[in-house]
């Protein structure tokens, strides 16, 4: 069991006690009920297997220096969700059972939420197809679930991005802005091909042109321009990340200067090379605030003057309003912390 003082683990060694499972059949969710984490019984042609449909949502609880345990932002997750899950076309959870098994999990596996700075428990709800006939057909029985796994930082130090110029995440009108197994499935082929090009990240550019840049592959982008911070417009190709929405509120706060714009690739190049590209972060549930340390585009890396860590940059800046608000430093004036009772 995680303690206050024992050091996070990485995502995804580790799992807490239990975990929330609910069904859904004839048409309505059933009652969902906490149970020791373990594996599930599918039949092999479960359409989730062979048709795709599969969600989640990726969140975080985090412990107070009070030693209070709350979820960060629950409702705007839970709206994420029921976007996604119409897209997939699935049944939503109610939101009630949604917040009611999250609260009631947490209750009973709290002590396994760390309490040092820079870790969280990470929160993973999702939701898959159990129907058993092989057809090509929107399933008419489901499986919700919320699993928890205790974690550190997700990178150690600053990421080597590569601009993706062959490969698409998402185009128009498909499944970009959807948090569905099979936008990460696609995309482990060009990130694994980066990754062997010395690079963490694929940095994508969209579907059709490639040359606007779009999103990191776990996280939303954000650049500062000269004093300004700029960051790509959502739309049905880019996620609509919390931790990026958090970050533009924060930021507005604060006096920054925040745009929401298409950024070209050349605009980006010409940008690095005069140096009016002063940082490059990704902001994500998982990676927090992660600062970019190296863009790599069409075979030339450029390395970025200011990577973060110094205190002084608008990443810094904004990680640290982000973590005293999370880890009660400071009030939560947004109303963003969900505090569990046992």
């Amino acid at each position: 069991m995680q303690t206050k003082a024992a050091p996070a683990p990485a995502l995804g060694a580790q799992y807490t006690d239990h975990m929330f499972v609910c069904d859904y059949a004839d048409g309505r969710w059933k009652d969902g009920s906490i149970v020791p984490f373990g594996p599930f019984s599918l039949m092999p042609t479960s359409l989730v297997f062979h048709y795709g449909q599969a969600i989640f949502e990726g969140m975080k609880a985090f412990r107070t220096e009070d030693d209070r345990v709350h979820i960060f932002r629950p409702d705007k997750h839970y709206e994420r969700l029921t976007r996604t899950a119409a897209r997939l076309c699935m049944p939503v959870i109610p939101r009630e059972l949604f917040h009611e098994g999250m609260r009631r999990l947490m209750e009973q596996d709290q002590e396994w939420v760390p309490g040092q700075p820079g870790s969280a428990l990470y929160i993973r709800p999702f939701q898959i197809a159990t129907d058993t006939r092989l057809a090509v057909r929107v399933s008419d029985s489901y499986k919700f679930a919320i699993v928890c796994s205790p974690s550190g930082a997700y990178f150690s130090g600053p990421v080597r991005v590569k601009v993706e110029r062959e490969y698409a995440r998402a185009v128009r009108g498909g499944t970009g802005y959807a948090k569905c197994g099979g936008n990460y499935g696609g995309a482990l082929y060009p990130t694994e091909k980066a990754k062997a090009e010395g690079y963490d990240q694929v940095l994508w550019t969209d579907g059709l042109t490639h040359s606007q840049v779009e999103e990191s592959g776990m996280m939303n982008v954000f650049f500062v321009f000269g004093d300004g911070l700029v960051t790509p417009p959502l739309g049905d190709t880019v996620l609509d990340g919390i931790t990026r929405d958090s970050l533009l509120t924060l930021a507005a706060a604060m006096g920054i200067r925040v745009e929401e714009r298409a950024i070209s690739v050349p605009e980006l190049e010409a940008g690095l090379e005069s140096g009016a590209v002063r940082e490059a972060f990704g902001a994500g549930t998982a990676a927090v605030v992660s600062p970019i340390g190296v863009i790599g585009i069409d075979g030339r890396d450029y390395e970025l003057p200011v990577v973060g860590g110094d205190g002084y940059s608008i990443a810094d800046r904004l990680k640290a309003e982000l973590d005293d608000i999370r880890y009660g430093r400071r009030p939560d004036i947004h109303g963003w912390n969900r505090f569990v009772h046992a």
